[in-house]
């Protein structure tokens, strides 16, 4: 299981990523991440709808309510211009820290 730091800190580039590849509503996301993570990461309602809130707020990321094809009420979700932004800046950090990571991973340190 990862830490929840680590999960927090990946939550905004993950949730922008699977918006990218299309619209999509707070459980599909949940299960997207779960299938992604093989089981590592197990988001919650209560960790996943304040991120998609704050990047709403921030102008990344806007929602829609709809009828589902099951009848259900559903707000879906898509990135807007600003998200495509902030997931670049995002890509950039996390290749930044992956690179020193694989440096010092490949050292050997006794």
């Amino acid at each position: 299981m990862v830490k929840k730091d680590l999960v927090a800190a990946s939550s905004v580039p993950l949730v922008l990523l699977i918006l990218q590849g299309g619209e999509s509503y707070g459980y599909e996301i949940i299960q997207r991440v779960r299938s992604l993570s093989e089981d590592e990461l197990k988001w919650t309602d209560g960790m996943l709808y304040p991120v998609l809130h704050r990047l709403e707020k921030e102008g990344k990321v806007e929602s829609s309510w709809r009828i589902s094809e099951t009848g259900r009420r559903r707000k879906y979700y898509s990135i807007k211009g600003l998200g495509i932004e902030a997931l670049e800046e995002e890509r950039r950090q996390w290749n930044a820290v992956n690179g020193a990571l694989d440096k010092l991973w490949g050292k050997s340190y006794v």
